[in-house]
């Protein structure tokens, strides 16, 4: 997911993208407990992309 992709979108679909991203999360965790999941680090990666956007979303609010 690119950066550039994530700041030309308006904050319903970051919106959308998050809960997107927190449901694969949650999958993976999943699959990790039940040792179905074979690359582990799809997990840190899909975190990352939760962190990303959710700056992204701040700095489209204006919080600090």
């Amino acid at each position: 997911m690119k950066v550039q992709e994530l700041r030309g979108k308006n904050l319903s679909e970051l919106g959308k993208e998050l809960l997107s991203l927190r449901r694969a999360e949650f999958g993976l965790r999943l699959q990790h407990r039940t040792q179905q999941l074979a690359n582990t680090s799809q997990i840190n990666k899909v975190r990352k992309d939760i962190a990303r956007l959710k700056t992204i979303i701040r700095e489209k609010t204006g919080q600090l």
